[in-house]
């Protein structure tokens, strides 16, 4: 036995030994936050028993594909003595069971497949008995050497079986899963991994190389944790499912001591936890290499490294989810979809290419979609709620990044048939008629948003669930109607509570001072006179929604009064469309503030060698606005991101950095490594193309001379710009 890792923790908050269990039971659950080249776990089964007692109490079974798909339980931080696993923390506690046909006892029966039952008790009297017999001192190792039961007392265990999977990449060719009996003793503060291994019998027995411990322990009213490898010297690394000893002791003891002592807790559930794992691993890498080579054809805007890969794994999770669906419904048709404001459509035609029949529908035409071909549908057309926007024919609605139409899709899909299920991933926070408005200050925007989408669809009759994904974004949450909470008879009556509730999100009162809910709305549909009155206003929306169409098409008649679709001309708000003089004015006002209110000229200054030059100060972004007169705040209000984007495109005079703004001081700028060849003949093209505005403006005149500075000093150094290499390529 070696111990290769050993760090002192600081408990200020009084969080262990709780903090100690919630943190290893990321590593169980959750080992692939740590070691990157996993794709995740799956807990096959859990269950306690006594050591070294032959009889072992038998656990409580779990479907191990259920188990994969249902996630692994949030590990709580708030110093719960009790252990981070066992059967009153089970993630299946509280959910539905498969039931399971457990092998008889002493039969190993064929090595745990995906789906096959796994009678823990057996398989752990099994192993515990070979290990009384042939190594006796693993069984002393599961306790740790400091064990603290008293010799008489039967020590309990929780165990858990656990399969690990590795990630699948072209470089690390996706190798067999790894599967863990994983021994937890509270009392000692120990947790054992002992993985196995299938002997010549194709019995399961205990790899000795690799089996090691975490451990926790105090001495003198400190805590420590501590990594132990019961056989060093035999010690066998893969890098994947087995890493390297210097990597347990440093970089998971690292983590698991950091979050020993953090008593946050996620508000969401953990990522891909209704679908298989090793099943998304496989998919995700085969979609990615499929459909790698639209990074190089890109001709969008957006960064294609991150819409690409973001959409080849929403289509990943979606296949894996409707193949899943298929198998429960004993069906092997696939289903049909629409992607409702599909955006570059890239998740359409890769759904399309594997099958699936659908399109996608966006009220603005991108240039990528002429590069997918004939089999990829999309349409371009305005999205209104209405009878006129109805699906019934479609197996599912997809709603990626919706904006507006995110909260009317569980109700578009709800109408448009019994059958119809839905899957929306909110981005922007938006109610029904505009922009979603905060009730609740305890909870983060982004949660409350999700808990109000997931109100619409309990609403609408749906069944919700709640899902992570993996992509490269900060909103990854899922959420997923697939059944529906009342029989097909009482559509009628359902569809008047659905109207009753939206009606109810009609002007939806905002928060009280101090965070506290506001009163529920009233509801529209009791009060016959304010029906009435609301009428006049759906009739001016639809004419509206009539010009959006275009001329000759018949009004539409809106579910709620005061829906706006996006525009189909995308408005350009980076205040480079406001008037040259009013930049000019906010520019000079900002620079007297910086400078103090020293006065600046309006003319060209005298060329010349400077012995100092006033730099100004630094303000805040909130100081400067202070000093800004109301008008001009409103108007820059109007333009995204405001003051902020404002001085930012003024580059030549300001600098904004960590929410302050100063002077751009040109001698540091030219001190600073010189840019790539590239960037350095685009720069050259662009030299003495614009007056410098220190040289016209500051009182101190331009901090570098003629020969240096990169602007023209005088109308008699301007050169004419140069066209771009783009439009110089151009027919």
């Amino acid at each position: 036995m070696a111990e290769v890792g050993r760090v002192r923790v600081c408990d200020p908050g009084a969080l262990l030994p709780g903090g100690f269990w919630a943190a290893v039971a990321v590593w169980l659950e959750k080992p692939q936050v740590v070691n990157k080249r996993l794709s995740g776990a799956r807990l096959e089964a859990r269950g306690s028993a006594a050591l070294p007692r032959a009889e072992v109490c038998r656990p409580r079974p779990s479907a191990g594909l259920e188990q994969e798909r249902r996630g692994p339980s949030q590990g709580s931080a708030e110093g719960d003595p009790g252990p981070g696993f066992g059967p009153e923390r089970s993630p299946t506690a509280g959910g539905p069971e498969q039931a399971q046909a457990p092998l008889l006892a002493g039969d190993p029966g064929p090595p745990f497949r995906t789906g096959r039952a796994v009678d823990l008790g057996s398989l752990w009297g099994r192993l515990s008995r070979s290990l009384a017999d042939g190594s006796p001192e693993v069984l002393a190792f599961l306790s740790g050497p400091g064990a603290r039961s008293p010799p008489e007392a039967p020590q309990q265990l929780d165990l858990a079986l656990r399969t690990v999977i590795p990630k699948r990449s072209a470089r690390c060719p996706l190798s067999a899963p790894g599967r863990e009996v994983v021994v937890q003793d509270v009392p000692n503060g120990t947790i054992t991994f002992l993985p196995l291994e299938e002997n010549e019998d194709g019995h399961l027995e205990v790899k000795m190389n690799n089996v090691y411990q975490i451990q926790l322990s105090r001495s003198k009213e400190e805590w420590f944790i501590s990594v132990l490898i019961f056989c060093p010297e035999r010690w066998h690394s893969d890098g994947v499912i087995h890493p390297n000893p210097t990597w347990l002791g440093e970089e998971l003891l690292a983590r698991l001591a950091k979050w020993s002592v953090e008593s946050k807790k996620s508000e969401f559930k953990s990522t891909l936890s209704l679908i298989s794992i090793l099943r998304y691993s496989q998919v995700y890498q085969e979609l990615k290499e499929k459909y790698k080579e639209m990074v190089k054809v890109w001709p969008e805007v957006t960064d294609p490294e991150k819409f690409v890969y973001e959409d080849v794994a929403i289509a990943a999770y979606l296949l894996i989810l409707w193949e899943e669906e298929r198998a429960q419904r004993g069906v092997t048709t696939k289903q049909s979809f629409v992607d409702l404001g599909c955006g570059n459509g890239l998740l359409v035609h890769i759904l399309c290419s594997e099958g699936h029949p659908g399109r996608g529908i966006d009220v603005r035409r991108r240039k990528i979609w002429d590069l997918y071909g004939p089999q990829t549908q999309l349409e371009e057309d305005v999205i209104t709620p209405s009878d006129e926007t109805l699906f019934p024919g479609v197996d599912w609605l997809i709603g990626n990044h919706s904006d507006e139409l995110t909260p009317w899709i569980p109700v578009i899909a709800a109408r448009s048939s019994y059958a119809c299920r839905f899957l929306v991933l909110p981005c922007c926070f938006f109610d029904f008629t505009g922009r979603f408005c905060r009730r609740q200050s305890r909870k983060t925007q982004y949660r409350e948003y999700l808990d109000f989408v997931r109100e619409v669809g309990l609403s609408c009759g749906f069944h919700m669930e709640e899902d992570c994904l993996r992509i490269p974004s900060t909103k990854r949450v899922c959420l997923i109607g697939k059944s529906r909470t009342y029989p097909p008879s009482e559509e009628v009556w359902m569809d008047e509570q659905r109207t009753r509730y939206i009606r109810s999100r009609q002007g939806c009162p905002r928060s009280l001072p101090g965070g506290q809910p506001s009163p529920a709305a009233p509801q529209v549909a009791a009060d016959r006179e304010a029906h009435r009155a609301l009428g006049a206003e759906a009739k001016g929306v639809s004419e509206a929604c009539t010009a959006a169409h275009g001329a000759g098409t018949p009004a539409v008649e809106l579910w709620l009064p005061g829906f706006h679709p996006r525009e189909k001309a995308e408005p350009v708000r980076n205040c480079a469309s406001l008037p040259r003089d009013f930049i000019d004015q906010v520019v000079l006002q900002v620079a007297n503030l910086l400078l103090g209110g020293k006065k600046l000229h309006t003319g060209s200054s005298q060329e010349g060698v400077l012995k100092t030059w006033n730099g100004g100060e630094s303000l805040s972004l909130m100081e400067v606005a202070r000093e800004l007169d109301r008008e001009t705040l409103q108007r820059l209000k109007r333009e995204c991101g405001g003051l902020q984007t404002l001085l930012r495109n003024s580059h030549q005079v300001f600098a904004v950095l960590n929410g302050r703004v100063h002077l751009r001081d040109w001698r540091r700028e030219l001190q600073r490594e010189k840019p790539p060849e590239a960037k350095r003949s685009l720069s050259s093209e662009a030299l003495k193309t614009r007056i410098c505005w220190f040289f016209t403006h500051h009182p101190d005149g331009c901090v570098l001379s003629s020969a240096c500075c990169p602007f023209a000093h005088g109308p008699g150094e301007l050169r004419p710009p140069q066209a771009s290499k783009k439009k110089r390529q151009a027919p």
